[in-house]
C-alpha cells in the first residue's frame, strides 16, 4: 500500500502462506499482474499532495481518532481520483482493477464510520434485494472455489469428528449465512447412516443471527425443513439473536442429553467477542470446534497481530483486492462479479472496517494482540489434523474450477485455500 502512503515496511505482509508442500506455476505471472496494478496509474499523484500527506501521516502515533480516519480517507480519495473512477456512477457500473474497486468499498465504509451512518441497521429493505442477495451468493458458490472450499472443509470436519454408530448432532453456528452448506451435510449424513444401517440421523442447528435476519431466517427454516423431509432426516433449527447471546452466552442455547455438540464460527465472530468467547465455548464441552478464517486474519506464522487501525485497514484492503482479483480471473467483465461485490463482499468489508475500528477503540490502537492460535491454546484447546481424504477431496474440488491460480496448502493444522501463494480461506479443527 505504498501508493496510499500507509505501508509499514517493518511489518511483513500477512497475506502469504507459510512454507508448505505445494507450489504454483503461476507465481511469476501473478507478480507481473500485481506490479502493473500497483504502479501503472493513469494519473500519478501530485508530488506536493503526496509528500504533505505522507509527512502528516508519519507524525501520527496511530491513535484511534478522527484525524487518523481522515488522513486515510484523504489518501483513498486521492487514489480513487487518480484512477479515473467516477464514484458517482458506482463501482458496479465503472469496473476497474481489483485494487481500485476495493479502495472504493473501503473508502465508503470509512466514510460511514466518520458520518455515523454505520450505526443504522443493515436490514435489507425489500424482497427484491433479498432475492438479489440470494442469487449473488449462489453465483459466488458457482464461480469461485472460496465458498465451495469453506463449505466442504466445514462439513468434512463435522463428519470426521461426529461420525460413529449414532448420528445425533447439534451444531451451534455463529456464521450461518444462507445455510447452503447444510443441504450437502444432510445428504452426507443420510448416505452414511444408510450405509451403516443405523437409525435416521438427528440434526439440530442453533444459529446465532442479528435481528435484521428475520426474513432470511424464515427462508432458511423452510428450505432446510423441506430438504430434511425429502432425505428422511429428523431436523430442527432454532435462531438466537446476537444481542440475546451476548447477554446470556450459551444459556440462550437449548441443549439435550446424548447429542454431540459442534461449534462453528469465523474470524469475524472471534474478533467481535474476543478470546473470552473461547472459554465459554469450552464450557459446553463440544466434540469439535470448526474455525474458518475467511479474512486472512491468521496471516503467516511469525507475524504479530495488532490493534493498529492503520495496519488492519490496509491488511483488509490488500486481502479483498486479492479476492476481487480471483473473481476477475474466474469471470472477467461479468455482471455477476459486480453483483457478488455489492451483495456478498461489500457487507463483509463494512464489517471488517468496523471491527478494526472497534478493536482500536476498545484497547488502544497499535498494541500487540493474541493470534487466534494463541487464543485457542490459551482456552485449553488443541488443533486436530483433517484427514488425508479431506486433503485429496479439496484438491479434487479445485479440479472442477477452471481457473488457474488456486491451490490447496497445509499450514500447521490448517487446510488453506490459496490464490497465487496467498491465503484466502483457512479452516482449522479444534478439540478441548
Amino acid at each position: 500500500m505504498r501508493e496510499l502512503g500507509l505501508h509499514d515496511d517493518s511489518v511483513p505482509s500477512p497475506f502469504k502462506t507459510a512454507s508448505t508442500n505445494t507450489t504454483t506455476t503461476n507465481a511469476t505471472t501473478h507478480h507481473q499482474i500485481i506490479t502493473a496494478d500497483n504502479h501503472d496509474h493513469p494519473q500519478p499523484f501530485d508530488p506536493t499532495i503526496a509528500t504533505t500527506t505522507d509527512h502528516h501521516f508519519n507524525l501520527f502515533s496511530d491513535n484511534h481518532n478522527l484525524n487518523l480516519f481522515q488522513v486515510i480517507l484523504d489518501r483513498l480519495n486521492n487514489r480513487v481520483r487518480s484512477s479515473n473512477i467516477n464514484n458517482n456512477k458506482g463501482v458496479q457500473q465503472q469496473g476497474g482493477r481489483p485494487f481500485q474497486r476495493a479502495a472504493i468499498y473501503f473508502k465508503e465504509a470509512l466514510e460511514s464510520i466518520l458520518s455515523g451512518s454505520n450505526r443504522t441497521t443493515g436490514r435489507l429493505s425489500s424482497w427484491a434485494e433479498i432475492v438479489q442477495t440470494i442469487r449473488a451468493h449462489k453465483a459466488f458458490s458457482d464461480i469461485s472455489p472460496i465458498p465451495m472450499f469453506t463449505q466442504f472443509t466445514t462439513n468434512q470436519a463435522l463428519l470426521e469428528a461426529l461420525g460413529g454408530s449414532t448420528f445425533i448432532i447439534h451444531v451451534i453456528d455463529f456464521d450461518i449465512g444462507l445455510a447452503g452448506h447444510y443441504a450437502s451435510l444432510m445428504k452426507e449424513l443420510a448416505e452414511k447412516s444408510e450405509s451403516l444401517r443405523v437409525n435416521s440421523p438427528v440434526l439440530r442447528v442453533t444459529a446465532v443471527v442479528p435481528e435484521e435476519y428475520a426474513v432470511e431466517s424464515r427462508l432458511i427454516r423452510e428450505n432446510l425443513t423441506q430438504f430434511s423431509q425429502d432425505l428422511k432426516i429428523r431436523f430442527q433449527i432454532d435462531f438466537v439473536l446476537v444481542r440475546v447471546f451476548e447477554a446470556l452466552s450459551f444459556k440462550a442455547v437449548n441443549f439435550r442429553e446424548g447429542e454431540k455438540i459442534a461449534v462453528i464460527f469465523s474470524s469475524a465472530v472471534l474478533r467481535r467477542h474476543g478470546g473470552g468467547f473461547l472459554g465459554e465455548v469450552r464450557r459446553v464441552s463440544p466434540a469439535v470446534v470448526v474455525f474458518v478464517d475467511g479474512e486472512g486474519w491468521g496471516g503467516e506464522p511469525g507475524t504479530t497481530p495488532t490493534t493498529s487501525f492503520r495496519r488492519n485497514f490496509v491488511g483488509g484492503l490488500e486481502f479483498y483486492s486479492m479476492v476481487l482479483e480471483s473473481l476477475d480471473a474466474a469471470m472477467v467483465g461479468s455482471e455477476w462479479v459486480r453483483k457478488i461485490e455489492a451483495f456478498v463482499l461489500k457487507p463483509r468489508i463494512v464489517m471488517a472496517v468496523e471491527a478494526a475500528s472497534a478493536a482500536a477503540a476498545a484497547v488502544g490502537s497499535g498494541r500487540r494482540t493474541a493470534s487466534f492460535r494463541e487464543m485457542f491454546h490459551g482456552a485449553g484447546m488443541r488443533p486436530v489434523q483433517l484427514s488425508r481424504f479431506a486433503d485429496f477431496q479439496a484438491e479434487c474440488l479445485l479440479g472442477k474450477v477452471q481457473v488457474r491460480g488456486f491451490h490447496v496448502a497445509k499450514r500447521q493444522a490448517e487446510l488453506v485455500l490459496c490464490w497465487h501463494e496467498r491465503a484466502l480461506v483457512a479452516t482449522s479443527v479444534w478439540r478441548c
